[in-house]
Formats: structure tokens, sequence, C-alpha cells
């Protein structure tokens, strides 16, 4: 009889731009399962609920137990294999944002060693990760329940971190300045008033950004923005011009240049598109 089982979820809208998941779920594998080589544009945490596997990434191969967890590094080429006679069960979550690297530089998780074995918060861990995947959804509030589960499952990761993290500057300078952006992202800020916030110079800021999230401080005020604007266009009736000055643009007509660069279509195609989903599923009866 074939024991093997697979849940898994994946989240079609990244509402949250500091931190959100991707997709989360478990599966009991087959004997000698493998996935990969292959990379992924995101962070990937498993846990390693029971059985045996392996790891192959950089050339090394880690051997991992009930109780492990290792972490794929976006464009990372990484490949994975249950064990031939005892195949492990893993629980998975896969997550991105401006908080991860912030956040994983501060637990025992490193490129040269993704591999953290026997974790002490190994079951809260595997508890988390479960719940991540009951509140899954693509609604917002599934994506702040999600949201907020896998920061709990990451905090574990940090108390059970050995070492005393050495806070980066770079990334110091950049969580402060996303920080401030999140709060005044609606007004006309400037990359002026971002770096004066910061305490540093615009070139400063730019190379702490271009470092961190390979992106300049205007990319990342424009790109929060219009993630903003998509939502409200998703989920409120509000005009296009509306929107725009909720999400801080300075004219409506540099909103649409902006949208339609980022997206492909106009704010006014995004938004009927979506009002014609929302219609279709209404009518489904689902």
């Amino acid at each position: 009889m074939n024991k093997n089982y697979k849940n898994s979820y994946k989240a079609t809208e990244k509402e949250l731009v500091s931190l959100a998941v991707y997709n989360v779920g478990y599966e009991k594998c087959n004997p000698c399962y493998q996935w990969g080589p292959g990379i992924r544009d995101h962070y990937l945490i498993h846990y390693v609920i029971s059985g045996h596997g392996s790891l192959q990434v950089n050339q090394k191969t880690y051997l991992l137990s009930p109780g492990d967890s290792f972490l794929i590094y976006p464009g990372t080429e990484t490949a994975y294999t249950a064990d031939a006679r005892d195949p492990w069960e893993y629980a998975w979550v896969g997550f991105n944002g401006s908080d991860a690297s912030i956040i994983l530089e501060a637990t025992d998780f490193t490129p040269a060693c993704p591999v953290i074995s026997a974790t002490p918060y190994g079951e809260e861990i595997s508890r988390q990760l479960l719940h991540i995947y009951e509140v899954r959804g693509n609604d917002f509030e599934n994506a702040v329940a999600m949201t907020g589960r896998l920061y709990t499952t990451l905090a574990l990761y940090l108390k059970g971190a050995d070492h005393t993290p050495v806070q980066n500057n770079y990334h110091t300078y950049v969580q402060k300045a996303i920080e401030y952006i999140s709060t005044n992202y609606s007004y006309p800020v400037t990359v002026g008033d971002i770096a004066d916030y910061v305490g540093l110079s615009r070139s400063h800021l730019f190379r702490s950004f271009e470092t961190v999230l390979q992106e300049s401080p205007k990319e990342y005020l424009t790109r929060f923005r219009i993630k903003q604007a998509c939502y409200l266009l998703r989920h409120s009736n509000l005009s296009v011009t509306t929107v725009a000055n909720s999400a801080g643009f300075e004219s409506s007509l540099y909103f649409s240049k902006a949208f339609k660069k980022a997206k492909g279509i106009s704010p006014r195609e995004y938004k009927h598109q979506h009002a014609d989903k929302s219609e279709t599923d209404g009518d489904t009866g689902l």
C-alpha cells in the first residue's frame, strides 16, 4: 500500500511586502523521491518530521534526520532526496520579503551551511508550519494570518540560535528605511526624506539598498506603493485617482505610467480584470 501523501498550498497573490508566504505544506515522500536540481525565487524552509533524506547544495551533501531543518536560498541550485528505506516526512514554508534576509541572518542558517540539526524547538516549529497551512488562502486576512504565524516560526529559529548575531550596518539601515516607508508611503516622501530619517547620505542609502535588496530606494518605494495600490484596486470601489493619492503618487498620470510599467496593464484594466474575476467566482456559488 502506498502511504505517500502531500498537502500543499501556493499563494497566487503576495499582498505583503515585508514578509509574505509563497507556499506551505507537508508531505510523506515515496522512497527515493527527489526534487531538483533546480532553483527557487524565494526562501524555502523544510522541517523533517520523521524519516531520513539528503540535501545536495554547493557541491555538498547533508544527511538529515527527524528534527533537522534545511533552508533553500533564492537562486541557489539545490536538490533533495528521500531515503530509499526510510523516506522522510516534512513540512515546509516558502516565503520572501524585505524582512526575510534580515531575520534569517540572525538564525543559525547560513549559505555555507543551510542546515540546522535537531533544534530544541522542533516540535513547536512543526506545529507552527501546520498552523500556517491551516490558515491558508488568498484573501488579505489569510495573508496576514499566514505571515503572523511565519514570524512566530522564524522567531523559534532565532530563539534556538547558538550565535549572537552581529547586525550588518547595511541591513540595519535598510530595515529602518523600510519602517519609515511602511508608515509614510501615502505622503509625498522622497528618497531624500528617507535618507534624512535613517541618518545617511543619499548615496550611502542607495548602496545599502543595492547590497541588501538589489534595488534602489526609489525602486523599492515605487514597488511598495504599487503593491498597496493593487490591494485597493482589488478590494475597494475607490476611483483610480483616489487610489493614486492614497498610495502616495504625485498625480494619477504618473501613477498610471508607473503602474503599467510594473504590471503591464493600466490601473483601470487591472481593476476591471479583478472585478470580472470576482463576479465570475460569485456566479459559481463557491
